[in-house]
């Protein structure tokens, strides 16, 4: 994904999250204050998490197999540029229980032989 087809995502997305919310709420029309506030913490966090996969995706800290030497992270120890060794994935949850797979390239430091994910 390109940063410029984050507008059109983003807001399919949100759209998504309205017409979903206006829909349950037609489904509940006695629901408490409490249930409609769990029914919408609930579909913003599948929204905030498929922003944050992809913001996380868009980061240049993934690009370590075509960035320079100058541009490419280095290790917090050693302080020397990582070294890319294929993509993987590392699955991360966020603070609303929402799980999100980041597919990035992985790295290695040359000299400690400590793995990474870009942090970025």
């Amino acid at each position: 994904m390109r940063l410029d087809d984050l507008d059109a995502r983003w807001h399919e997305l949100t759209e998504e999250v309205t017409s979903g919310m206006k829909e349950w709420r037609l489904q509940h029309p006695k629901a408490t204050f409490r249930e409609i506030e769990a029914a919408l913490d609930e579909r913003l966090a599948r929204l905030r998490a498929h922003m944050l996969e992809d913001a996380a995706l868009l980061s240049r800290a993934t690009e370590l197999e075509s960035a320079t030497t100058a541009e490419r992270l280095t290790c917090p120890e050693c302080h020397v540029p990582l070294h890319a060794r294929g993509v993987q994935t590392r699955t991360l949850v966020t603070q609303h229980d929402q799980t999100i797979p980041l597919e990035r390239q992985y790295a290695v430091c040359p000299e400690c032989h400590k793995g990474f994910f870009p942090p970025r």
